[in-house]
């Protein structure tokens, strides 16, 4: 696994498992309680092979063998992420007390990744820095542990995470 999915995922992981688990409103597991079923005997206005919406969605009916049209996915839909945002700031303040350090993780990669229980190492940072496209010199540690912070907060809030505003202007 990237070391940005694992960053996500210590910060994502449980809440995003836990909305995705619970059903939808209506309870079925469908968006809005909508079930459809294949009408194999047809009705006025209808032919064999149309797909029924058997809850109120509004929602016409569609010939067997095409898709219904897509409805617009928000970032958060489209990344995985649970449509609630997370709050990162929540999640990380929580995650350096469990830690028991001082840990800056408002402005430290280092300090951001122990706190999460992540490898820490220079070489697990140029691998990170390789995966968000980093461009500079990795020999310049500092310059580049800089840069991995605000992109990876930028990265997070592009995913669902609510990060303080500071941290990604």
């Amino acid at each position: 696994m990237s070391i940005f999915g694992k960053i996500k995922d210590a910060i994502f992981g449980h809440h995003a498992e836990a909305a995705e688990a619970q059903p939808q409103a209506g309870g079925t597991g469908h968006a809005g309680g909508a079930q459809a079923g294949v009408n194999s005997s047809a009705g006025p206005g209808q032919t064999p092979g149309t797909v029924q919406q058997t809850a109120a969605s509004g929602a016409p009916p569609v010939q067997a063998g095409t898709a219904p049209q897509a409805q617009p996915q928000t970032q958060a839909q489209v990344s995985g992420a649970s449509a609630r945002s997370v709050d990162v700031e929540a999640i990380m303040n929580a995650a350096v007390k469990k830690n028991g350090q001082p840990l800056d993780w408002r402005h430290s990669i280092v300090d951001m990744m122990k706190a999460l229980d992540l490898d820490s190492s220079l070489a697990a940072r140029k691998e990170l820095a390789e995966e968000l496209h980093y461009t500079g010199d990795k020999n310049d540690s500092a310059q580049m542990n800089v840069w991995l912070h605000k992109a990876l907060m930028q990265k997070l809030a592009e995913n669902g995470g609510k990060v303080p505003a500071d941290l990604i202007n």
